[in-house]
């Protein structure tokens, strides 16, 4: 079976590409099946796919899409669909992953040119799907039936979701040729799911639709020596300059980390970021990964209000806590950066300016801020939609987050548009501020491509 996986992008292409497919053609690979991968960039569209797609002569076409992804995937499947088909290859079947048909399976399913979702973890349904097409061709009679488990067709019933692969360690490596990564920058996952219990994002959300099902927890880590296979590999390979470890917490379980650093630092020693959270972080474990090579630690503060922190989002760390943690992070020598979101369901607008006010005492290196989107799947949504916050065709929206889609009754989406737009002054400032002798045409052009990046939300 030969299969294309196409990355279509929504607002810029210099971002590593979905991790999914990676995994998912190695898989497929291993089992001596064919993948192959399509970039659509942000000025490109069916023509492109459609090239693809002669090109290749795929017996199955896959994407996967967050939600943030959607609408264009949606539309750009529905487009090659109706297109006339090449007379030499018919249209191919076509799958849907990732988190958002993993959430919303029936309303992808419901669009033309979608044909089958892949829900939750994909590579041993993929591969049991792709055995059902080399056998009949087409969209194989199980997959139709839903006796495929984790793998939903249009018009047909819900599956079983498989339990989650073990051991992780017998994955094989990414597919990095599907990667698109760039001058010897290489992505890592080290684990898969997660254990917090935020009420914004999906990730925890995996771990639900898991324990729902009654079977095996989706939490699970690659030992250490998996992990440092993976990157000798890379390094045989060649370039390896830095690593991006793309764990939503890195710092979870600390003899696990300290005994990477341990391995890691005299072995490579090569720069690495990481995405941690104040509460995992010690003094000695910020040491062992400056020493191991860590130059960058990616922090989650969400909200200056701990009432917003604590009771929306369910995160427990108080503000003391996080000035602590960028106090000790700068110590050690690495460069930090703190997440914040704005509009939160309830939140006040003065809750959303005291998150400006602890940005100006925690003084990170860089920031990203984010104007709350609830996303299918997560506890918020829920909540969202429960309450009436959400306008009936929010589905038929896009996701961004520049500007809020909630009907609140105390703040207006445009409330939360200046707020936004406060914050979007503040990283020109900033930008301005490293720039002391700049013209007044430099500084014109810093103001232009911060307000390109925030539109982009």
């Amino acid at each position: 079976m030969r299969m294309l996986f196409a990355e279509i992008d929504t607002d810029s292409e210099w971002a590593v590409a979905s991790l999914g497919p990676a995994f998912l053609a190695a898989m497929l690979r291993r089992h001596g099946h064919e993948a192959a991968f399509v970039r659509i960039g942000v000025g490109q569209g069916l023509a492109e796919l459609q090239a693809a797609v002669r090109e290749h002569r795929p017996h199955l076409l896959g994407v996967s899409a967050t939600t943030r992804q959607w609408l264009r995937t949606r539309d750009l499947l529905g487009a090659l669909r109706r297109a006339p088909p090449d007379p030499a290859w018919p249209h191919p079947p076509t799958i849907v992953g990732g988190l958002h048909p993993t959430f919303a399976p029936e309303d992808t399913l419901r669009h033309p040119g979608i044909d089958l979702v892949c829900l939750g973890e994909g590579e041993l349904a993929l591969l049991e799907l792709a055995q059902a097409i080399d056998a009949e061709g087409g969209i194989p009679a199980a997959a139709r039936a839903g006796r495929i488990a984790n793998i939903q067709a249009a018009g047909g019933p819900r599956p079983a979701l498989r339990a989650p692969f073990e051991p992780v360690d017998a994955l094989p490596f990414m597919a990095r040729d599907l990667l698109d990564e760039r001058h010897g920058v290489v992505h890592i996952g080290t684990q898969r799911g997660c254990p917090f219990p935020c009420t914004y994002c999906a990730a925890r959300m995996y771990d639900q639709l898991y324990a729902e099902q009654g079977g095996p927890a989706y939490g699970r880590r690659r030992s250490v020596e998996n992990v440092l296979a993976e990157l000798r590999a890379l390094r045989a390979a060649g370039p390896l300059n830095y690593v991006i470890f793309l764990d939503d917490t890195f710092t979870i379980h600390h003899p696990w980390v300290m005994a990477f650093c341990a391995a890691y630092g005299p072995e490579f020693g090569l720069p690495f970021s990481l995405h941690a959270r104040a509460e995992t972080m010690t003094p000695r474990l910020l040491a062992a990964l400056a020493a191991a090579g860590c130059r960058h630690i990616v922090y989650g503060v969400e909200s200056g209000s701990e009432r917003v922190r604590r009771q929306v989002m369910q995160r427990s760390a108080s503000n003391a806590r996080l000035r602590e943690v960028f106090a000790m992070t700068r110590e050690a020598g690495l460069v930090v950066t703190a997440n914040y979101i704005v509009g939160m369901p309830g939140e006040t607008l003065a809750e959303m300016h005291k998150t400006l006010a602890l940005h100006e005492v925690l003084a990170p290196d860089d920031f990203g801020c984010f104007v709350f989107y609830p996303y299918p799947g997560t506890a918020l949504y829920r909540q969202c939609l429960a309450e009436g916050l959400l306008p009936e065709n929010h589905l038929e929206l896009p996701a961004v987050h520049s500007r809020s889609i909630l009907r609140q009754r105390d703040v207006s989406a445009d409330d939360i548009e200046a707020v936004y737009a406060r914050w979007t002054a503040v990283r020109a400032e900033a930008m301005l501020r490293r720039m002391p002798d700049a013209t007044a045409e430099q500084r014109r052009q810093v103001e232009a491509a911060v307000q390109a990046q925030a539109r982009c939300g």
